[in-house]
Formats: structure tokens, C-alpha cells, sequence
């Protein structure tokens, strides 16, 4: 399993692909296969089966997956996409630091909620 530079509720920029230039909310992250998903990017098409739980079936409307490497962090700090890179604190914690503003990226997630 390998870290990932974005995490979930991250608000990210897309780099490449049919909806470069796109920001949108991480909405899951799967590390084992390095890949995203990101709300109102790459939408799909799913045929989706009739169960009990969501009544009729038909043509569903979802967000696909992209691979991590064509997202780009979006700084809460500075607002512009930017490189994340790790430090590692006295008290040993990690934190993602935002390499155009120095500023750190987990604590100012934490203050928002």
C-alpha cells in the first residue's frame, strides 16, 4: 500500500484528461491501485440494475475514477494547485506542507471543521 499526496475531502485540481482544468472534493481515494474519484469529474454512464434499496433501474449518471498522478492539491492557504511535501514535527507527527506557501495543509483542514 502507498501514501497518497490527496486525501479524501481535498479539494483538488485535474491536470490532464477529458476534464483538465477541473477542481472539485476528493470524494474516495483507493491507494492500492493509486486512483481517485472526484466529485463532478470524469462522469460515466453505469447501467445500473433495479433493486429494492434505489426502485427503478436504468442509465446512472456517476463519477469514474482517475489516477492520482492527474491530480494536483489545491492549497486552502494560497487557493492555487501546488506540491505537497511532507514534514515531520518535534512531537513526530507527519503534516503535508504546501510547497508554494510553505503553510501547513493538514492543520488548516482540521480548523475548518
Amino acid at each position: 500500500m502507498s501514501t497518497m499526496h490527496v486525501k479524501v475531502n481535498d479539494n483538488v485540481y485535474v491536470l490532464s484528461g477529458k476534464d483538465a482544468g477541473k477542481t472539485g472534493k476528493v470524494l474516495k481515494v483507493d491507494p492500492i491501485k493509486g486512483r481517485v474519484i472526484v466529485q463532478g469529474v470524469n462522469i460515466v454512464t453505469k447501467h445500473q440494475k433495479p433493486n429494492p434499496q434505489l426502485g427503478t433501474g436504468g442509465l446512472v449518471k456517476v463519477e469514474g475514477s482517475i489516477d492520482a498522478s492527474n491530480v494536483m492539491l489545491v492549497c486552502p492557504n494560497c487557493k492555487r494547485p501546488s506540491k505537497t511535501g511532507k514534514v515531520v514535527k518535534e512531537n513526530g507527527e507527519k503534516v503535508r506542507v504546501c510547497k508554494a506557501c510553505g503553510k501547513e495543509i493538514d492543520v488548516l483542514r482540521q480548523a475548518k471543521k
